[in-house]
């Protein structure tokens, strides 16, 4: 698999939205496809993106949008033109303008792509109005609206899937056909990460859209505009689910198993502030500002059944991407490294003694049934296809009116990681009780994620 680098999804992704819209499928084995009405909420970047896989699914149609950036609402009204969809209606007044299209009677759900503190008052809002909601990660940045948001489905009995994507990865699924055959026998520990230097991100000026620019918050361009303020205010794994999804699934969080406890520690915050000086010199204003974000967090999770999860956030220092995957159980161990090298695993009495082997005859042999089945028209989508089965997955969920394969549950454990370790850090590295969000019920749910 190859990573787009983010610049180059920038760069290139409105023609690529476009593009893909224009294949958008209307018919199901020669039969009409049942009609799925879907409301974004954020059309930035990343909504874009999911405007664009949810249009190459048979039978969507969208009818409302919403943003506070006119620019975005109308680039999305193009690419629906070009894919020869009506003009959907369009909220642009105001921040809490999601309100009103969060009521329409003609929306079935709703995808929220916005900034993190937003994502758990949308989503109870989508809820409460009877609708699916659709959640990009995290889903909550607090420990009390993570629980805002489980109680919110409680009382409603609507539905929230967190769209973690990485958990569709090829190498993921194929890797959990694995695990769930014992191929590597009884799993014990499980690493997972982001491992991305979003400095470029963080801070830019808008005249350099690709990086450079060393302003954030009103001055900054995209994500700056707010992302970065977390760096400022927060010290913790702020973005732990990319990491940590397709491991608890591994190990069937919330189905079986359950996180337990967890304990944090960060490295000092010099990164995001050398990134400052180097490009917008030491003279600049915001060399004055302190970031409380340590370059380097590493928080390890016990489970209830004995394993342990180790994440890592490293998103302020120079380094090649990677979400640093390890499944290791008492029979072998897989791997990932990067983006740009192969997956390796090693096979106890199979593979040649201390020495890893390539994953491919691997991945071909446990490829999971949706990669043999949809993986042409995933391949269209962003993020080398995983895009498209995370919209796909929550649009089947619809039609079907069942609960989601990542539910409410799993958006509540596998985000509160993010306040939790926080906690941990500001403690000294104290050990952290992880809530239950189930209430006992892991103890008896089945698995239902990619079966």
């Amino acid at each position: 698999m190859k990573h787009i680098p983010r610049r180059t999804f920038i760069k290139h992704g409105a023609m690529a939205f476009a593009g893909a819209a224009l294949l958008s499928p209307q018919f199901t084995h020669g039969r009409p496809a049942k009609k799925i009405r879907l409301g974004f909420i954020g059309v930035g970047l990343r909504g874009r993106a999911h405007v664009a896989s949810a249009l190459m699914i048979p039978g969507v149609v969208i009818p409302a949008i919403c943003d506070i950036d006119k620019d975005a609402v109308a680039e999305t009204q193009r690419i629906l033109q070009k894919a020869g969809l009506p003009e959907a209606k369009s909220y642009t007044s105001g921040e809490h303008d999601f309100e009103h299209l969060v009521r329409r009677d003609d929306l079935d759900g709703i995808i929220i792509s916005t900034p993190w503190e937003w994502h758990v008052p949308m989503a109870v809002a989508v809820m409460k109005a009877g609708k699916y909601a659709g959640l990009e990660v995290p889903a909550s940045i607090t420990v009390e609206e993570t629980w805002e948001l489980v109680n919110a489905h409680e009382s409603t009995g609507s539905h929230c899937m967190i769209l973690e994507n990485a958990c569709y990865r090829r190498d993921i699924l194929a890797v959990l056909n694995m695990v769930r055959q014992g191929r590597l026998g009884e799993v014990v520990q499980l690493e997972g990460g982001y491992l991305h230097d979003l400095r470029h991100v963080k801070f830019n000026n808008g005249k350099q859209p690709y990086g450079g620019g060393v302003e954030f918050g009103d001055k900054g361009f995209s994500e700056a505009r707010w992302r970065t303020q977390h760096a400022v205010a927060r010290n913790g794994d702020l973005y732990p689910t990319h990491g940590l999804g397709p491991m608890a699934e591994m190990v069937d969080i919330n189905r079986g198993n359950q996180f337990d406890h967890l304990v944090s520690m960060a490295t000092k915050s010099s990164g995001l502030h050398n990134y400052i000086v180097d490009n917008g010199g030491k003279d600049h204003p915001n060399a004055n500002v302190v970031f409380k974000l340590g370059d380097v967090v590493r928080t390890m999770i016990k489970c209830v059944n004995g394993e342990t999860i180790t994440l890592t956030h490293d998103t302020n220092l120079p380094r090649p991407y990677s979400l640093g995957y390890t499944v290791q159980g008492t029979k072998g161990i897989w791997r990932y490294k990067n983006e740009y090298e192969p997956n390796e695993i090693y096979i106890e009495h199979e593979s040649e003694d201390h020495k890893w082997e390539s994953f491919e005859s691997y991945l071909a042999q446990y490829d999971h049934r949706l990669w043999k089945e949809f993986g042409a028209e995933a391949e269209k989508t962003g993020h080398d296809g995983i895009d498209y089965f995370v919209i796909k997955e929550f649009v089947d969920a619809i039609r079907e009116q069942a609960v989601p394969p990542m539910d409410v549950y799993d958006a509540a454990a596998w985000s509160v990681i993010g306040p939790l370790s926080e906690q941990s850090i500001a403690q000294g590295s104290a050990p952290i009780k992880i809530p239950d969000f189930t209430r006992g019920k892991w103890k008896n749910r089945k698995p239902i994620f990619a079966l």
